[in-house]
Formats: structure tokens, C-alpha cells, sequence
């Protein structure tokens, strides 16, 4: 065990239960009251609740939105839609984890330049502006996207994945929310099955899939709840964003206090 996990370990090992969200739609979701609901139940509840932010988002988003007032500030961040791994400060500075991000560093390489020059010319992709560190990522158009953008992806040995039919994202290959979120759990030493992921989107799959108890909030896009329909450990809510995630923590009996 480096310094780093000796530090930051132990408190959130031994919460009987932590939450892995997604922000957008999902923890970000709902109305006003539903989320402060939810925040206010995790702040009143830090010693026995976990939080983790598993989000397609970057760490400057994360820093902007836990230091608005009433957002909880989660423990640990996996974001960049599972590119980044990382501690959060007390301070609330996001901090990756280079001994969980080194195998996909070395997976994604130089690839950056390589897939903004292959799709340069595709039709329906827009680069967004930030150069992330291991994705490239690109607003999509469906009335106009080209599909073949897929098998130039494809042909590279890389993955994609296609969300709120409004996002086309490249990610080292074999590497998303679901692996990368399994690897923390690993790390930190807890329970999976104490651990509830919550998404709402097509980029939230592989967090659904990965074994852990699951929920997919209310108002979720319907090709996320066919690809979770059959899986047994994946709760569907009727509550939209943060009370369908406080709806399954009840249903689930994740945490007696709720």
C-alpha cells in the first residue's frame, strides 16, 4: 500500500455504504427539492455514506460544482467517463491517482492527435475544446452523423461510445466508468456489494453492467434500459435523477436511514 492509500483509505473503507453516481441527469437530476433532499441526507450522514462521482465530466467541473453551496463533496472522482481516477481534498482539489491511471495512460498513448486527424472530416461531430488527457470527445448530430466514424475508431483499436444520441466519445480501448470504477473499489478495499451505482445514459453502461448494485434513475434513455433490462442486480427507479436514487436506496435496503 503506497502513502497515498495508507492516508485516504481507511475512512471510506469502513462506510457501510457508498454511492457511485454519475452527475448529469443522475445526481445532478430531479428538482430542487429532490436533490437537496438527497445532498442533505449525505452531509447528515458522512460517517456511515461514501460518495463517489463517476462522471463524463472533467476535474475543473468538479472543482466549480463542489465548491457551490450545498453540493456534497464526494471522496473520490472518476471521471472523464472513466479516463481520470482520483482523490478529492479536503481542500476539494482533484487529485489522480497515478498508480490507477498508469495502465491507461499507457493504453491511450499519443492517440489524441491520431483521432482528431482521422474523424477531422467526419459529418455530425463537433470537437468540444477541451483537450482532455485520454479521450477526445465531440457534440453529436444524429441527423447528420456519419456511422463510419465508428469503424475508423474501431480500425485504430480504440472505443467509442454514443450517449444521449447528442455525444460521441473515444476512450482507450477496454477502458470506461465500469472498469475504471471496479479498479478504485479495489484499491480502497470495499465491499462491492455495499457500493450502488447510479446512471442515466448510454455512458453509464458499463457501471450498470459491472456487478455492483445498480440503478438506473427515472427519466433514463430507453437504450440504456433495454441494454440493463435482463440484468437482475440493476434497479430501475420510477423517481427521476437524485430521488430515484434515494428510491433505490431504500428498495435495496443499502442503508437503514433513508
Amino acid at each position: 500500500m503506497n502513502q497515498l492509500t495508507a492516508d485516504i483509505q481507511p475512512d471510506i473503507a469502513r462506510k457501510p455504504f457508498v454511492l457511485a453516481t454519475d452527475l448529469d441527469g443522475t445526481f445532478l437530476g430531479g428538482s430542487d427539492a429532490d436533490r437537496k433532499a438527497l445532498y442533505d441526507w449525505i452531509e447528515a450522514n458522512r460517517d456511515s455514506v461514501g460518495l463517489v462521482f463517476v462522471t463524463g465530466r472533467d476535474p475543473e467541473f468538479i472543482v466549480e460544482l463542489t465548491s457551490r453551496q450545498g453540493v456534497p463533496r464526494p471522496e473520490f472522482v472518476v471521471g472523464d467517463i472513466g479516463t481520470t481516477i482520483a482523490r478529492v481534498t479536503a481542500e476539494g482539489h482533484v487529485e489522480p491517482i497515478p498508480d490507477l491511471e498508469h495502465d491507461i495512460a499507457a493504453a491511450w498513448g499519443d492517440s489524441g492527435d491520431r483521432v482528431r486527424d482521422a474523424l477531422a472530416d467526419i459529418r455530425g461531430l463537433t470537437i468540444q475544446p477541451t483537450r482532455f488527457r485520454y479521450r477526445v470527445s465531440y457534440d453529436m448530430d444524429p441527423a447528420l452523423f456519419d456511422p463510419s466514424a465508428c469503424s475508423i475508431i474501431d480500425a485504430m483499436g480504440l472505443d467509442w461510445i454514443i450517449s444521449a444520441d447528442s455525444y460521441f466519445d473515444v476512450l482507450p480501448k477496454g477502458f470506461s466508468k465500469g472498469p475504471s470504477l471496479l479498479k478504485l473499489i479495489a484499491h480502497l478495499g470495499l465491499d462491492a456489494s455495499r457500493v450502488l451505482a447510479a446512471g442515466d445514459t448510454l455512458n453509464d453502461l458499463t457501471m450498470l453492467e459491472c456487478g455492483v448494485p445498480a440503478v438506473a434513475v427515472g427519466g433514463a434513455e430507453r437504450p440504456l434500459l433495454e441494454r440493463v433490462s435482463f440484468l437482475d442486480h440493476v434497479y430501475v427507479a420510477e423517481a427521476i435523477g437524485a430521488a430515484g436514487i434515494a428510491e433505490a436506496i431504500r428498495s435495496l435496503a443499502m442503508h437503514p436511514d433513508i
